[in-house]
């Protein structure tokens, strides 16, 4: 059986660098190769090297190396996993392709030069090890016409989008001779090791993915230029008002590179041969002006935007490309661009951007009947299925809705109706679907879903790994709800918690059905799981009410929502059953404190995580505190050890509101626990969680034992509170800051106690709500709150 324990990743590049840091951040030790440099550069001069010495033979390989550990966003999951990279060049270290598992190849997209590589690498081939290529449209066929039958069989194309460890989508590109088994292996490993969403593609040009996205930037541009809209115009409808990212066109086309894009659909306008798409793919003037300028977005400091200094600070201006000079931005509105401000979730808000009739209607329309019309014409050509194409744009390319979840929306029978009016043609195949009676490519019957296929529905292949709330839920498998939350039954005996209110903000809904969670999973199931399918995890306590209650002076209403929430914690954490928290990007302050309960925390790859209430002039109250000091106390057991270093630690950690860059990364920060764990593709955290419940549970699950907290008291305050202290003097802190530092010291430290004190859990928590209660009452920390609802940002007072 195929197994890939080792890899090895030709090209240096942005791209080799990002895939070779994805493998090494699960658990790949990865050999990164480039070529040798021909000159000595003057810093390695003026050290004595010369041509032969390995910092220079490695050099592009090190300088790589380096740059991953200051990238931003960073490419690794944690510094430290820098070090199962081994840099090395194609001289030297040639041969030690022959002792690896998988080879990619992530050089120049040239034909002959790829070519030419894998000629090498043929030469000191192991048969049995998987070579890929990762292009993003030159032929897979074509790379290894020249190859042996054995080597193609064990070769394909692996195109990652960029930057590898953020991007979901991977195309698998089969050759004409890639073993099927080959094919399948990949996409399995790719997926559940890699954490990728796989789409398979057919060998032509640009893929799915490229090909189909390339065509919707450029049928905008050209759109624009017909129509005379403006950068801005076209990016406020090509946003979030049409379930696209907010970088909707043109900053996209900043991040990715104009050069980039340019060599993109030169390649599919070099290779299809029907004139009407070859001048689609024909790159406008407009774009070659601004290459040949240089102005090919962020990388060179200017594209369709740049940022530059005024009086008044940074100011972001956009490219008028009538006269080709910059003027500040502006902000764009219409009844159609606010009606779908307006509207709930991307149907809504298509239905309503393209239902109201002015010009940005108008826009939206005129970009996306073409895509929707090409993505039909190209189906077969491109791909077996609608599915893989809805998902290459969604992963690729971060659509709310794939192409044709795009024509269901809108409506399939009306708008083909109207793509006919207007002269268009539609693909013979979308008519005869509708002459059979459907108005929709997509259907769900009882929480199952069928897709269009070869003329009939089939249905969706599901994966015990992919575990669907909202399936779930259509098959009436909810056990209790409120307007916050829900306990979902997810089989095998095993409750889902999902949190549903806005933005996942944790209120009295929520807290009442943990509670209500607790006492129906006790009498009636196996073990439970916190999780959700939200954006994020949680962003923390519902501030909105607690700003209420303080303004008002209600302190009594403040203790109570308080309480509540400890209370709730309290219940989770002492559930007989076994609990596992399965938290997903953005998972701050009560949402942290949510999951610390658990008795298993199993964290996606992409977790941002962080007691954050600092940043509203607050301090953790929901047991945020008296969980990490409780952790500590238990890394520390023994009494002739100094707690404060590991108390200090904690208190820098809250006090500065850090949050973890990864689900690895909890581990830097003392959040993770021994039995935490870090899974990477986040489809399967709910399953993985699971299956950690059905475990514990099997093994004869026993609640953990109530302890005491063994706390620094007093004199770890002082310590705490000198720190925050000094910090004030040299101004790297606010008076308020200096405040609230002083509480959260009193309640890490245990309050005014002698170190070593043995003090409870409530105690804990009784410090924590007073230090909260005080905290509310201050103008400053209102002010925050304030703030942070408004701007939604941090404020420094």
């Amino acid at each position: 059986m195929t197994k890939i324990r080792t890899a090895a990743v030709i090209g240096s590049g942005v791209m080799g660098s990002g895939i070779a840091a994805h493998l090494a951040n699960v658990g790949i030790p990865v050999l990164l190769l480039d070529i040798v440099p021909a000159q000595l550069q003057p810093q390695e001069e003026a050290a004595g090297l010369t041509l032969d010495h390995p910092k220079v033979r490695n050099r592009f390989a090190l300088n790589a190396m380096d740059k991953l550990k200051k990238t931003n966003p960073a490419p690794l999951y944690s510094e430290a996993f820098a070090e199962r990279i081994t840099p090395g060049n194609l001289e030297d270290d040639l041969a030690k392709l022959g002792s690896v598992d998988w080879i990619i190849e992530v050089i120049v997209e040239n034909l002959q030069a790829k070519q030419q590589l894998i000629s090498r690498i043929e030469s000191v081939w192991k048969p049995g090890t998987i070579v890929s290529s990762n292009t993003s449209g030159i032929s897979i066929n074509a790379m290894v016409q020249s190859a042996s039958p054995e080597f193609k069989k064990h070769f394909l194309g692996t195109h990652f989008f960029n930057p590898p460890r953020y991007m979901k989508l991977l195309e698998v590109i089969p050759n004409e001779q890639t073993d099927p088994a080959i094919v399948a292996f990949m996409t399995d490993f790719c997926e559940k090791k890699l954490g990728k969403g796989v789409v398979q593609a057919k060998d032509t040009p640009n893929f799915i993915g490229n090909r189909i996205g390339t065509y919707g930037l450029l049928v905008t541009l050209r759109e624009m230029l017909a129509s005379g809209y403006s950068v801005e115009e076209v990016d406020a409808v090509t946003g979030p008002a049409m379930g696209r990212p907010k970088s909707a066109t043109f900053r996209t086309l900043d991040l990715v590179g104009l050069d980039t894009f340019v060599h993109v659909a030169n390649n599919v306008f070099d290779l299809v041969t029907d004139p009407a798409e070859k001048e689609i793919f024909n790159t406008p003037a407009i774009l070659k002006t601004m290459v040949e300028k240089g102005w090919i977005g962020e990388k060179q400091g200017q594209g369709f935007y740049k940022k530059v200094k005024s009086e008044a600070g940074k100011e972001i201006q956009s490219l008028d490309l009538n006269t080709m000079e910059y003027s500040a931005s502006r902000k764009i509105s219409s009844g159609s661009l606010e009606a779908a401000k307006q509207a709930k979730g991307t149907v809504g808000k298509l239905k309503a951007l393209l239902g109201a009739k002015d010009r940005y209607s108008d826009l939206a329309w005129n970009i996306l009947k073409p895509v929707l019309l090409y993505s039909a014409e190209k189906l077969d050509e491109i791909a077996d299925s609608i599915v893989e194409i809805d998902h290459a744009l969604k992963w690729g390319f971060n659509w709310d809705l794939g192409p044709f979840e795009t024509w269901d929306a809108i409506g399939l029978k009306r708008s083909v109706e109207r793509m006919e009016a207007e002269g268009s043609k539609v693909p013979d195949w979308v008519k005869a679907w509708i002459a059979a009676g459907h108005d929709s490519f997509y259907e769900n019957r009882g929480g199952q879903s069928f897709y269009y296929l070869k003329n009939e529905f089939r249905g969706v292949e599901t994966r015990p790994e992919l575990i669907s709330l909202a399936s779930l839920k259509q098959q009436n498998k909810v056990i209790r709800s409120n307007s916050g939350a829900s306990l979902i039954d997810i089989g095998d005996g095993v409750a889902c918690l999902e949190f549903h209110s806005p933005n996942n903000a944790i209120g009295a809904d929520i807290l009442t059905m943990i509670q209500q969670s607790v006492d129906e999973v006790r009498s009636n199931y196996r073990g439970m799981v916190v999780a959700n399918e939200g954006k994020n995890f949680c962003v923390g306590a519902n501030v909105m009410l607690l700003l209420m209650e303080a303004q008002d002076g209600e302190w009594d209403e403040v203790d109570g929502i308080i309480r509540l929430f400890q209370n709730s914690m309290l219940k989770l954490k002492r559930l007989e059953k076994p609990v596992v928290a399965a938290p997903h990007k953005m998972t701050l302050g009560g949402g942290v404190e949510a999951c610390m309960p658990a008795d298993q925390i199993i964290f996606s790859a992409e977790t941002y995580y962080g007691l954050v209430e600092v940043g509203v002039g607050l301090i953790p109250a929901g047991g945020g505190c008296k969980e990490l000091a409780l952790l500590a106390s238990q890394q520390v057991r023994d009494p002739e050890v100094d707690l404060q270093p590991w108390i200090n630690a904690i208190f820098e950690t809250v006090a500065m509101a850090k949050v973890s860059t990864s689900g690895h990364d909890t581990k830097r920060l003392g959040f993770m626990r021994a039995q935490d764990s870090v899974v990477v593709n986040p489809d399967h955290r709910i399953y993985e969680a699971k299956q950690a419940v059905l475990r514990m549970e099997a093994a004869g699950y026993t609640p953990p034992a109530q302890e005491k907290i063994r706390v620094v008291g007093e004199n770890g305050k002082a310590v705490m509170q000198i720190a925050a202290y000094t910090m004030r003097q040299g101004g790297y802190i606010s008076e308020h800051d200096q405040l609230i530092a002083n509480k959260l010291a009193h309640v890490l430290a245990g309050g005014n106690v002698p170190a070593g004190t043995l003090v409870s859990e409530q105690y804990m928590l009784d410090l924590e709500r007073e230090a909260f209660l005080s905290l509310c009452g201050e103008q400053k920390t209102q002010q925050r709150m304030q703030y942070m609802l408004s701007k939604g940002k941090a404020l420094r007072n």
